[in-house]
Parts: C-alpha cells; structure tokens; sequence
C-alpha cells in the first residue's frame, strides 16, 4: 500500500464543545486533529480527548471536503473515540493491524489529516500512566515525533493501522531528551468495537473515578490538583498530598495507585486512602462516581 493511498483515509476532525462542559477548562472548547477511516460506511477512528462532550464535529478530507459527524463512543479505558460521518465521506477504510506483533525498532508512518507524515520508529512499548487515572499495560512509544499526534494514525509496513497518536512526551537516551509521541495500540479495539458501536459503551461496570490529577516523583504519588466537584474534591484531597496508602496497601507508584483504586469494586465504591499532608497522616475516605456522569452526553442523531 502506498504513502498516498494510506493518506485518503485519514482525516482532519474539528470539534466544538459548549463553554459550560466539564471538559471544557481543560481541553477547551475548540480541538483539532486527526481521525482514521476504517469502515467505508464513515466510521472513523480517534483520540477521545479530541471529541469529548462535543456538541459539533466536522471532517475534513484531504481533498478539502467536509464532512459533518457526530460522536458515536468514548472509551475512558482505552481513550478511543468514535465519530461517524453524516455524509458520504468516500474514502477507503484502513485495515486494522496487530499492534502487539510490531516491535521495538519496527519502522511505521505517523500520519495526520492535514497531510503531513512522519517516517517513524517505535522505540518502546511499555507501560504508560497518565496523570488523568488513565493506564495502558503496553502503550507504543515512537520517534521522531510528529507534530500533529492528537488522533493522527501510525502504520505499520504492511499498510494496516497499528494504533492512534495520543501524547507528545520526552524521553532520555544516553544522556539527551528528545520528543516522542504515545500511540494507543490498535489492539484494544477489537474487543470493544461492538460495545461501542451498539451501546455508546463496553458493556461492563463503569470503572471508580475520583477526580484527581497526579504525578508521580521517586516512586510517590502526588496529588497535582483535583477537579471542581470531583468525589476528590469533596473529601477534602488538596494539591499536594501524598497519597501513601488504598485500603492498607501501600502505594508503589502511579499505575499501583490506579489498579488498587479500580480493584476494589466498580465506580461508587469507596476508596480509603492514607495521605501525607504537611508531615501529617490523615485518612480519607473518597466516595467514588463514574466519571461518565459528569460529561455531557453526545446530541442525539
């Protein structure tokens, strides 16, 4: 398959979301960037970030076509997101790869839907942890990175899709940083594709969300801040604390913070959490929500 041809199918996405969406202060309330056409009826293919809440999507092609949509699913799991067009699209769908075959130090192209590209290497595929109570067991970590990652698609060799461009981080080799992109492996997809497309959502218990954003320094989790009217916010979790302890196990790190927050039963479990605060242990018990609940839900088509 060639460069041109992979490039038909995927696309520019702008999103416009209301100014009183959660997620508006955060990720604002006009986003730009990219999708991946991968069913011929205009199903496409992108990071969630890009279109959560939106109340106005629209595609555009690389021929200058645009193409109104709408939100199908978000997937808080994985952080897929799915738009479908409302018009014809006429593009072709990209096949979807096999993510966990492809290798450190395979080669790929980073694609985005303004038409630019990027000759790319994956350079790990390791675990990830974002500071959003997000964790991928094996995210792809490619370079050099591209400039325009947000839902931009990375494809393997053989012309298939390999998975979404997430993130823009830094990584350290041999003493010199240098910019990397975070890809969400296709291989999630698979598994939830039906979910998605019949319920909006995995049919399965929302996972306990608590509304914090944290960091993690020398095997320490600390608290960056909570959202405003977060199940976080209303125990009393401030910018700062150290989370040290989920129900008497101690915390080693981000992602262990995570996974002992999400074992304990599904969203509205209660988390008690041990947390140091000026020099000062306290507990607090974080009555968790569905994080779902607290996003505007797609307009009706």
């Amino acid at each position: 398959m060639t460069l041109r041809s992979i490039m038909r199918s995927v696309v520019a996405v702008r999103a416009k979301i209301p100014q009183d969406a959660f997620t508006a202060a955060a990720l604002g309330t006009e986003r730009e960037g990219s999708g991946v056409v991968i069913r011929d009826d205009g199903l496409v293919l992108t990071i969630g970030y890009l279109v959560t809440e939106a109340d106005e999507i629209w595609l555009t092609t690389q021929d200058g076509r645009v193409v109104p949509a709408h939100v199908q699913a978000y997937d808080q799991a994985t952080g897929f997101g799915l738009v479908q067009a409302l018009g014809r699209l006429d593009l072709p769908a990209l096949g979807l790869g096999s993510s966990g075959k492809a290798a450190v130090g395979d080669e790929a192209v980073f694609v985005d839907g303004a038409g630019r590209h990027v000759d790319a290497r994956i350079v790990a595929k390791q675990e990830f942890a974002g500071y959003w109570e997000y964790l991928l067991d094996e995210a792809i970590f490619t370079a050099p990175a591209h400039p325009g990652w947000g839902g931009a698609a990375l494809v393997g060799a053989d012309g298939r899709l390999l998975g979404i461009g997430s993130l823009l981080l830094q990584m350290e080799r041999g003493g010199e940083d240098f910019d990397i992109n975070m890809v969400v492996p296709i291989d999630l997809l698979p598994p939830i594709l039906d979910d998605l497309l019949t319920r909006g959502q995995v049919d399965q218990p929302p996972r306990p969300w608590l509304g914090a954003f944290s960091a993690e320094s020398n095997g320490k989790v600390v608290v960056a801040s909570v959202a405003k009217g977060s199940p976080a916010a209303k125990a009393g979790l401030k910018a700062g604390d150290i989370i040290s302890d989920i129900r008497n196990e101690e915390v080693r790190g981000l992602a262990d913070f995570y996974r002992k927050v999400w074992s304990g039963g599904p969203a509205g479990v209660e988390v008690p959490m041990r947390v140091l605060r000026d020099g000062r242990e306290s507990w607090l018990r974080v009555k968790s929500a569905d994080r779902n609940a607290f996003l505007r839900k797609p307009p009706l088509q």
